[in-house]
């Protein structure tokens, strides 16, 4: 055995799950609450105000656990296919 090697260790983290399961949640809290949760989303994405998104469910707290840069190229890459 060579002791002098680095073993590489790496976990994969599927931060995609992770967004697509705040982005629904944050989706059935703003229904649940009579919203139209697309609009709201798009309002929240576009202005980072987080008013547009409820509180209900802590979904305005979810939802600010992802910057929305990363949120939008997440959703632009979902709606071209690349993942």
């Amino acid at each position: 055995m060579d002791f002098d090697k680095t073993m590489n260790f790496r976990v994969e983290r599927d931060d995609n799950v992770k967004a697509k399961e705040i982005l629904k949640d944050v989706y059935e809290a703003l229904q649940e609450k009579g919203y139209n949760p697309i609009n709201q989303i798009v309002g929240y994405i576009l202005s980072g105000d987080p008013t547009y998104i409820t509180s209900h469910n802590d979904a305005r707290i979810k939802i600010r656990a992802i910057e929305r840069d990363e949120l939008l190229e997440k959703l632009v890459k979902n709606y071209i296919g690349i993942e």
